[in-house]
């Protein structure tokens, strides 16, 4: 039997949308590393799965969870902010908090475009600002932002969601650069064709064009990835096994848009 990886042994880790999908498979995984984690999410029920799985694989010991909203900059300053400070230090954030909406722009909404900004985009900023401090003052600080597919490739019907992540990943090259000297990394991810809440149901239009998707398929014969498959790769990226890994960002797509 391979020898268990403890990347995280000596780690604290605030990981952000951790009641459900990549969120919830990166708790489990670092967990399983070693790490001590807070889990954040606005659901509390997702919360609750995410604490009871902990408890079942050994682990729940090492997590606290916080139910906030990643978009209210009074959520983040005062439950999370409390969390990091309780737990007294902070080496690695996972902003993986987000939503996904899609429909034809012509009809979008002011209401609609702002709410994929107030999550994705300002929840990202609001997060990383308030984990800086402690982040910076560990030393090897990691941030590791949820950039998409999407902010690369055209993907139909999804503007206003295409347009957050391109700005995460913008957001990630600044800070990384900022922020470098003082010991911090920021990474990104992009992932695509994985099995989650979010992409079972992207709310394409009732009318809306199927064939467009035709080049968002996985090359890889498996298909769609469950989550587990992007908690593996910011498990890397955070620990010292991704050390020389700064400002730049990942597609774990497998291989839909080569």
């Amino acid at each position: 039997m391979a020898q268990q990886l403890r990347r995280f042994d000596d780690r604290k880790i605030l990981i952000t949308g951790a009641g459900s999908g990549i969120g919830q498979a990166t708790v489990a995984r670092l967990l399983e590393e070693g790490g001590t984690v807070i889990a954040t999410d606005i659901s509390e029920a997702g919360l609750a799965v995410t604490r009871e799985r902990a408890k079942e694989a050994g682990d729940g010991d090492r997590l606290s969870t916080v139910a906030a909203d990643v978009a209210s900059e009074d959520a983040v300053r005062g439950a999370i902010g409390g969390a990091i400070r309780d737990l007294g230090g902070l080496d690695v954030v996972v902003n993986a908090a987000g939503i996904l909406r899609a429909c034809h722009t012509h009809e979008m909404t002011l209401d609609f475009w702002n709410k994929l900004l107030a999550v994705n985009l300002t929840g990202t900023f609001l997060v990383t600002r308030e984990a800086l401090p402690a982040l910076l003052a560990s030393g090897r600080g990691v941030v590791v932002n949820f950039s998409s597919t999407s902010a690369t490739f055209a993907h139909p019907y999804m503007a206003a969601y295409a347009a957050t992540k391109g700005g995460i990943q913008s957001f990630t090259h600044a800070i990384a650069l900022e922020y470098a000297k003082q010991g911090l990394r920021a990474v990104s991810v992009q992932p695509g064709s994985i099995r989650s809440g979010m992409s079972d149901d992207p709310g394409v239009p009732a009318d809306g064009d199927w064939s467009l998707f035709a080049k968002m398929s996985p090359a890889l014969a498996q298909g769609f990835a469950p989550p587990s498959v992007v908690a593996s790769v910011i498990a890397m990226l955070a620990s010292d096994d991704g050390k020389f890994v700064t400002g730049t960002e990942l597609r774990i797509d497998g291989g839909a848009h080569m």
